[in-house]
């Protein structure tokens, strides 16, 4: 409000006059505390308006590293398979 601006303390004392001979002495606390409440429920308000429109974006996470096993070491067709030197491929029947 920019007229709020321009008040000194000579204007606000003559308002508060005003509002003790309006309002009389023992209502003038209860219209206080409610203004005052009133005041305070308003820049709340304000503040989680302004608070929610101002939503700052979320940075992206990193991609994660896909980790997978090794790969298993390719075979060439003159090398002999491992797991045949080791027994534990299929089994041949006896005969």
């Amino acid at each position: 409000m920019p007229f709020i601006g321009n008040l000194g303390p000579t204007e606000l004392i003559i308002i508060l006059v005003i509002a003790l001979l309006v309002l009389g002495p023992g209502k003038l606390p209860e219209v206080g505390t409610a203004l005052g409440k009133s005041i305070r429920e308003f820049r709340k308000a304000a503040s989680d308006v302004k608070e929610a429109a101002s939503i700052d974006p979320i940075a992206p996470e990193a991609p994660k590293p896909n980790v997978l096993s090794a790969p298993a070491p390719a075979r060439t067709p003159d090398a002999p398979a491992a797991d045949a030197a080791s027994g534990s491929g299929p089994e041949t029947p006896a005969s």
